[in-house]
């Protein structure tokens, strides 16, 4: 079975992309965790974080820069949010390109929950 984010990132998909460029996309979560919730995902398909080589250090930081443009595109930045990576099953990962959660609009907790 394809990666549905690769397909998504193809536009074999369609979904809202609130930003894209020719390395990352950025759209809203299809089952939200909080009442803003953005997966920023590389175009290259890359399955888990202990995949991610030193040669793209700056993919993994294009993916940080793309949360804090997302986050002042949606007048959260002021407000705060939280940024999620998960790593394999343990860590929460369920689909295996990796990707960033961008969470906003409520009070985040520590620990999460």
């Amino acid at each position: 079975m394809e990666c549905i984010f690769c397909k998504i990132a193809r536009a074999e998909i369609k979904t809202e992309l609130l930003y894209e460029d020719d390395d990352v996309i950025a759209f809203r979560d299809l089952h939200p965790q909080a009442p803003l919730h953005v997966l920023c995902i590389p175009r290259q398909h890359i399955s888990t974080l202990n995949d991610l080589s030193p040669q793209q250090t700056a993919l993994a930081g294009k993916l940080l820069l793309t949360a804090q443009r997302v986050a002042k595109n949606l007048a959260v930045e002021e407000s705060g949010y939280r940024l999620v990576m998960n790593c394999n099953g343990h860590g929460g990962q369920t689909v295996f390109h990796i990707h960033l959660h961008l969470l906003a609009g409520r009070q985040m907790s520590w620990p999460p929950g």
